[in-house]
């Protein structure tokens, strides 16, 4: 009697407890991290390859007729994609169909028309695709889901999971006494275990509420709570948690739960979009997620799906045409599915989080099921991983160093608005551990040199582009340490250079000289108000770069230059939407102009000679087309830390090569870094470069010789210069020169006004202006 008291006491209890969890809230739901939305728009060049290929990895298909959602057309003169219904932080997109025509390799004209509709279809400038799902980041769990309703799993699904799993599910109450006898049975003829006799309501209460303990007290318990679970709810409702909780992949930390997130994790495709033979490998793996894995084991997954099949065709649940059409596919996989750790990007998604925790409000964070938007570019990122694991081990072959030794990290920044399109923390792209790219401070050697000669710039009345510097020896004394004695990297002097081309040939003793004369600390402030925000030691050394910075921290200040002189934070994240598709507020992102536009124009005209001429100028080999790129060499002391920063038009990307032991690799800027930079760089969709315009700068053609001692004047070169600069003394040549603009016939030494107004005189380039 009291076994029988205490028996029903615990079924209570039991009751109370599933119907508690069961009718709450399931699962904690991860925050979905998306990729940027691939944008389509008349004009536009059309890349056949990397169009088709973002569609195969968003998994539409190719068909001769547009049938179906998530398919496309394709010929030389159109491309059709029957698109799906998709929420983006600003709209919801429902399903459409868009038609780009093609011509001479570009997007002549785009419609859009919604189908089942007698509406015509109308003509939009721009369209996008939809973003790709790439990882979660959940404050609670490492499992991850995409919850499906009941009504909108595919029958095939849910019949072939019955006839493989539970053939008496509709009809039993729980559990299933002579499937248990019959499994009994099996497994003593075998003298193994070869088949289970737990039905899918028994498998749910495992799952979800007990461990996976092989004892007969946890199978007492689990048949309990299978029947209790069966006498509240419905067939419909316990075959809906299953679907959504049962476990079918790993993927790094990350668990993959559920059909639904499984269907894109191994085909990229919606559960609703899935063929036949597709529906089977899902099921089949559901049987063993190891063992059928269809990545890791192709085999063992491709035998169990056709056995699944043929369960379907003796069921009833397909018919002879289906299932012969169905056994002769192949898996079909997704063509990210077997790099799935490696598409986790997890060097971005640390800048993911660090961006949450900064921009968001933890209470936020906290929702379940966020949709975060990213500014990741997948293409972008290929473009880096590749260049990166081939150059860099080319490096290392060339200059004899041991291979795998040297390490990288780089980020590529759009400059228009600051959002981070790749990053690397590693030279192995899937690790997940150190993340270089936030974290590690290493000195940046020569990129500081453009903020000293930004700084002379910034005074017109003293310094111009050809103002002459001294590259001689100097001595500096500093308080509490040793005199200090740089030296150039040839270890030779040059005497009075330009100043242009003492930062295009990255000449140290040039450097010092111009620093001590403006002050370091007005270099320093330089520094932090162009977007530095760590502490700058205020000794000379900081002139050639002896400040530890991250990459990040190195893309800040050289956004400013390429932006046209605006601060604007580096961002990684677009949009948050909650589970009810509202946008989260964030914090406000101020942009702060920090150069005025004369001065950018001088700097970036600088930093454009580097490439041409001086110390970076081997970094456009391999260029089909001239981007009027601008960037610096870095190398430190030692050859401990190779780096270079560079910028075209539209993108930003900065990259360190060095050792995690901090000893020498043996390379420069231009030997390392460059390089890896350089392949970057030549497989992105760059833009053009182009310094803008100012009427305070005019083209002047500055006289200057080779010899400096006897000072012919006989070479001659134009340079961008500030009106207000024209009659400094400290200019080679400087007789030569004519400033009176008083006077008509001076005007024939610069650059004749356009006879258009100024305003539209804006839309040619200073490249334009000097070398057309």
């Amino acid at each position: 009697m009291l076994a029988f008291l205490a028996l029903l006491c615990f079924t209570v209890y039991l009751d109370i407890s599933i119907r508690k969890k069961f009718e709450g809230q399931k699962w904690a739901l991860p925050a979905h991290v998306y990729t940027r939305p691939m944008e389509l728009y008349i004009g536009q060049r059309f890349d056949e390859k990397l169009v088709l290929a973002e569609l195969s990895e968003l998994g539409y298909t190719r068909r001769s007729a547009l049938d179906r959602v998530g398919s496309y057309r394709y010929s030389p003169s159109e491309l059709a994609i029957y698109q799906r219904e998709f929420r983006f932080w600003d709209e919801l997109r429902p399903q459409q169909i868009i038609r780009l025509s093609l011509r001479a390799g570009r997007i002549e004209a785009i419609s859009v028309e919604q189908p089942d509709v007698t509406a015509a279809s109308h003509n939009t400038e721009i369209v996008r695709l939809e973003p790709r799902l790439f990882g979660s980041v959940s404050p609670m769990s490492h499992e991850d889901r995409s919850l499906l309703r009941i009504d909108e799993v595919p029958t095939e699904l849910i019949e072939g999971l019955i006839a493989n799993e539970d053939r008496q599910f509709r009809s039993h109450f729980g559990v299933n006494p002579l499937g248990i006898v019959r499994a009994m049975i099996r497994n003593m003829r075998a003298g193994r275990v070869v088949q289970g006799g737990s039905t899918l309501t028994q498998q749910l209460v495992k799952n979800y509420y007990l461990s996976s303990e092989q004892t007969y007290k946890r199978k007492a318990v689990e048949a309990i709570m299978a029947v209790l679970l069966e006498l509240h709810y419905s067939k419909d409702e316990i075959l809906q948690a299953y679907l959504n909780e049962v476990h079918l992949s790993q993927v790094g930390n990350r668990a993959i739960h559920g059909f639904g997130l499984a269907s894109r994790y191994f085909f990229g495709r919606p559960l609703q979009e899935l063929d036949l033979d597709q529906i089977a490998v899902l099921i089949a793996v559901n049987n063993g997620p190891s063992k059928y894995n269809p990545i890791r084991n192709p085999n063992n997954a491709l035998q169990r799906r056709n056995l699944v099949l043929k369960t379907m065709l003796e069921q009833g649940v397909i018919d002879d045409a289906a299932y012969q059409r169905a056994i002769a596919s192949d898996l079909k996989l997704s063509p990210t599915a077997a790099r799935a750790a490696l598409l986790s990007y997890p060097a971005f998604m640390g800048f993911v989080r660090q961006n949450l925790q900064q921009d968001y409000h933890q209470e936020d964070l906290l929702n379940d099921g966020l949709q975060i938007h990213t500014t990741l570019n997948p293409r972008i990122q290929e473009s880096l991983e590749k260049a990166v694991r081939e150059e860099l081990a080319a490096v290392e072959r060339d200059k004899g160093i041991t291979a795998n030794s040297l390490q990288v990290a780089a980020v590529v920044i759009r400059t228009d608005n600051g959002e981070v399109a790749a990053m690397l923390g590693d030279r192995n792209p899937s690790f997940s551990g150190y993340n270089r790219a936030l974290n590690a401070k290493r000195p940046v050697g020569s990129l500081l040199k453009p903020f000293v000669y930004l700084t002379a710039l910034e005074a017109p009345n003293k310094y111009s582009l050809a103002s002459l510097v001294s590259d001689r020896s100097i001595t500096v004394s500093q308080r509490g340490s040793p005199d200090w004695q740089p030296q150039n990297y040839d270890k030779q002097e040059h005497g009075d250079v330009m100043l242009v081309e003492a930062l295009s040939r990255s000449y140290n003793l040039a450097t010092v000289q111009l620093g001590m004369e403006l002050g370091v600390d007005e270099v320093a402030d330089t520094i932090r108000r162009l977007g530095y925000n760590d502490k700058v030691s205020e000794l000379p050394s900081v002139l050639l770069g002896a400040v530890p910075m991250t990459v990040m921290d190195v893309g800040q200040l050289y956004l400013s230059l390429a932006s046209g002189g605006f601060k604007t934070p580096i961002k990684g994240i677009r949009s948050v939407l909650s589970n009810e598709n509202d946008p989260l507020a964030r914090y406000s992102l101020d942009i702060e102009q920090v150069i005025e536009p004369e001065f950018t124009i001088l700097i970036n005209y600088a930093l454009q000679d580097v490439v041409r001429n001086g110390t970076a100028r081997s970094v456009l080999t391999g260029f089909r087309y001239d981007y009027g790129l601008a960037g610096k060499t870095g190398t430190t002391d030692d050859y401990r830390d190779s780096w270079f920063a560079g910028f075209s038009g539209n993108y930003l990307t900065v990259v360190w090569v060095g050792r995690d032991d901090y000893q020498s690799t043996g390379l420069t800027g231009a030997s390392g870094a460059a390089r890896l930079w350089s392949k970057t760089m030549q497989a992105m969709p760059l833009e053009r470069f182009e310094l803008g315009y100012s009427d305070a700068v005019v083209s002047q053609v500055v006289h200057y010789s080779v010899d400096p001692i006897r000072q012919d004047c006989s070479l001659s070169r134009n340079l961008p210069i500030l009106i207000e600069s024209l009659e400094l003394e400290n200019i080679p040549c400087a007789n030569r020169i004519q400033y009176d603009l008083d006077n008509e016939d001076e005007m024939q030494h610069f650059e004749p006004w356009p006879k258009e107004p100024p305003a539209r005189r804006k839309k040619k380039s200073w490249w334009q202006r000097l070398f057309d």
